[in-house]
């Protein structure tokens, strides 16, 4: 299986009163990553539709341990299963540190929707889209 794997950054402001990573922090920092995927990868590569309307449908999280504030960046690594008509689902295992060998603190899925926001509506996926997630395939 290949995974995009990226670097997301942990902010002094990502913490909680317990000096350990927020919730709705750690879900920005997938929304980072995502964004690195579909919104820079994607559109380096000439696929734009993801860039013009794709919506979370659905998210889960499952944390198997703290992260604590440190200076140095997490790695996020990411691939994509259940590709369907018009949705597909992303899976995340977020690194409590940069390394490939840090231990995995947190593991979660978003089920993201292709959306014609003119429109209002979800569309389909494209077959270059098809073939783009194709290569960050379980």
């Amino acid at each position: 299986m290949t995974r995009f794997v990226t670097q997301v950054p942990l902010r002094w402001t990502d913490q909680d009163s317990y000096r350990h990573l927020n919730h709705a922090r750690a879900v920005t920092l997938l929304e980072e990553a995502r964004i690195d995927l579909f919104f820079e990868t994607a559109a380096a590569e000439g696929i734009l539709g993801f860039t013009h309307g794709l919506l979370v449908a659905g998210l889960n999280m499952e944390y198997r341990r703290q992260i604590p504030y440190r200076p140095h960046p997490l790695r996020v690594g990411m691939w994509v299963d259940e590709v369907r008509a018009a949705s597909f689902r992303i899976c995340y295992e977020m690194h409590d540190g940069p390394e490939a060998s840090d231990p995995v603190a947190v593991e979660a899925w978003t089920r993201m929707a292709t959306f014609d926001l003119a429109a209002q509506r979800p569309r389909r996926l494209t077959a270059d889209e098809r073939v783009f997630l194709g290569r960050w395939a379980a």
